[in-house]
C-alpha cells in the first residue's frame, strides 16, 4: 500500500472539491474543475515520461531527474538500480581484467576461438609458440594461420578429450601439445603447452631402457651360452672349461659394474642424498688414483703424477674419487699401449684444477658436447673391448654438479685428450692442522 495511498489521497481530494464545486456552482463547474485537472495530469505525466527518456538515453551524463509524488518514487527506485548495475558492472569489468592479466602471464598458448573459428583473443604465449598477435589477428581464421594437416584434422574432429602433439609452425625445436576446451557459447579455447622437455626425458628414458636391456644381454647370453655348453658336456678337458669359467667371470664382473654405475647414478640423482662435506687430501688422493692407474696399466703405459698445489677440498671424498677415478680408468682405457698418462693438481685464478691427460687416439670435436651422456659412446666396438659401461662420465658429471665444479675436455685427434675438473674458489682449503701433509714437489716438477 506504500505506493498507492498518495495518489488514491489526492484522488479523493479532487473529487472532494469537485462536489463541493457542483453543489456550490454547478455541474458545469465540477466537470470543468476536472477537466483541468486531468489536462494537468496528462502534461505532467508526459513532461516525467521525457525527462526519463532522456536520462535513460544518457545516464552517465544526464543528472537523473527528481520530482514528488509517485514519480519521484520511480525515479529513486531507477536511480538506485542503476547504481546496483554500474557496481555489478564494475565488480564485472575489474574481475574480466584480472582474468585477462592472469591469462597473459600464463606460461602456456591460449587462443580464444568463436564459432566460426576466427581468433577473439589470444595471449602473448600464443606468439611465441603458434606465431600469432593478438591485434594483428584478431577475427582471423585458424585454419588459414596455421595449416598444418594433422592440426586441421585436429579442428575438424572436435574432440575435446583428445590432444595433439605436434611441432611449433615456428621453431621445428619446440614439441607442443594442442587442446580445445569448450568456452562460453559457441566458442573455444585453443590451449598450447610446450612438452618438449618432456618428450626429450621421455626420449631419454626409452634410450636409457634401450640401452641398459642392450648391455646385459650380452654378456647373459654369453655366461648362458657356456652354461649350456657345460650342462651338454661335462666332461669338457679342463683348460678348455677354465677358459669357458674365465670368460663367464668375466662377463659377470661387466654385468657387476654396470649395476653399480647404475646404483651409483640414482644414489646421486636422489633429491635426499644430501652432500656432506669434509676435508679431502687432494696430494693423498691422487697418489692413490696413479697406484690405482698402474695397477690397471699392467706396465703397459707411463703414468706420472704432478702435484703443483697443497691445497685441500671441501666435498664428499668417496664421490670425488668416484669421478676422477673414472677419468684415470678411462684414460687406462683408451691410452694404447706405451702411452702416457699423467695425472695433474694445480691452482690457476683461484680455482683448483685435477688434469688427467693421455697420449690415446683423442676425440673429435663433434663428440664431446655429447661424453656425458648416458651409454653415449665415441666407438661402440672399442668401449665394448675395454670393459667400459658407458656410464662412468655421467657419473662425473652429477659427482661435478653436486660440487659446484665443472668438466673441461680438451681433446684432438690423434695427439691425446686432457679431462680436466675445476673446482670452484670456495671449495677450496688449506691442510687441517691435525692432518699429515704430504710434500709436493716444486712448481713444474713431477712425483712419483
Amino acid at each position: 500500500m506504500g505506493f498507492w495511498w498518495r495518489p488514491l489521497g489526492v484522488l479523493a481530494s479532487v473529487m472532494l472539491v469537485a462536489l463541493v464545486l457542483w453543489a456550490a456552482s454547478g455541474w458545469v463547474a465540477a466537470l470543468g474543475f476536472l477537466a483541468g485537472i486531468q489536462a494537468y495530469v496528462m502534461l505532467r505525466r508526459l513532461w516525467q515520461e521525457y525527462r526519463l527518456s532522456r536520462w535513460l538515453e544518457n545516464p552517465d551524463e544526464v543528472t537523473p531527474p527528481d520530482a514528488a509524488g509517485s514519480w519521484g518514487d520511480i525515479f529513486y527506485r531507477l536511480e538506485r538500480l542503476q547504481r546496483r548495475q554500474k557496481a555489478s558492472r564494475s565488480e564485472l569489468s575489474n574481475a574480466l581484467e584480472q582474468f585477462e592479466h592472469a591469462a597473459m602471464a600464463v606460461p602456456d598458448g591460449m587462443v580464444i576461438l568463436n564459432d566460426n573459428e576466427q581468433i577473439d583473443w589470444c595471449n602473448p604465449a600464443s606468439r611465441k609458440y603458434m606465431g600469432l598477435d593478438c591485434e594483428r589477428d584478431r577475427g582471423q581464421f585458424i585454419r588459414y594461420l596455421m595449416r598444418q594437416a594433422d592440426f586441421l584434422d585436429f579442428l575438424d574432429a572436435a574432440d575435446y578429450s583428445r590432444r595433439l602433439v605436434c611441432k611449433s609452425p615456428i621453431n621445428r625445436e619446440l614439441t607442443l601439445s594442442l587442446q580445445l576446451v569448450p568456452f562460453g557459447v559457441g566458442k573455444k579455447l585453443l590451449v598450447a603447452r610446450d612438452i618438449t622437455d618432456l618428450e626429450r626425458v621421455d626420449a631419454m628414458r626409452r634410450d636409457f631402457i634401450a640401452n641398459v636391456s642392450h648391455e646385459l644381454r650380452t654378456p647373459l647370453t654369453v655366461v648362458g651360452g657356456f652354461v649350456e655348453t657345460l650342462a651338454d658336456a661335462p666332461d669338457l678337458p679342463p683348460g678348455e672349461s677354465r677358459r669357458y669359467f674365465d670368460l663367464m667371470l668375466d662377463h659377470t664382473r661387466r654385468m657387476q659394474h654396470l649395476l653399480d654405475d647404475l646404483l651409483t647414478l640414482s644414489r646421486l640423482e636422489s633429491t635426499d642424498d644430501t652432500l656432506k662435506d669434509e676435508p679431502v687430501n687432494v696430494a693423498e688422493l691422487a697418489h692413490a688414483l696413479k697406484s690405482e692407474a698402474e695397477s690397471l696399466s699392467h706396465g703397459r703405459h707411463r703414468v706420472s703424477l704432478q702435484l703443483d698445489s697443497s691445497a685441500w677440498l671441501k666435498g664428499s671424498l668417496q664421490e670425488i674419487r668416484s669421478a676422477l677415478g673414472n677419468l684415470v680408468s678411462n684414460a687406462v682405457r683408451y691410452t694404447p699401449d706405451g702411452g702416457e698418462i699423467t695425472l695433474t693438481w694445480r691452482e690457476r685464478d683461484g680455482e683448483g684444477i685435477f688434469s688427467v691427460t693421455d697420449s690415446g687416439e683423442g676425440i673429435a670435436a663433434e663428440h664431446i658436447p655429447r661424453l656425458t651422456e648416458r651409454f653415449y659412446r665415441v666407438d661402440r666396438s672399442r668401449s665394448r673391448e675395454t670393459g667400459g659401461t658407458g656410464l662412468g662420465l655421467a657419473i662425473v658429471k652429477h659427482v661435478l654438479t653436486r660440487h659446484g665444479a665443472r668438466l673441461d675436455i680438451q681433446s684432438i685427434p690423434g695427439k691425446g685428450s686432457t679431462f680436466s675438473v675445476v673446482f670452484p674458489a670456495q671449495r677450496l682449503m688449506t691442510a687441517p692442522p691435525s692432518a699429515t701433509v704430504i710434500p709436493f714437489p716444486g712448481q713444474g716438477q713431477a712425483a712419483g
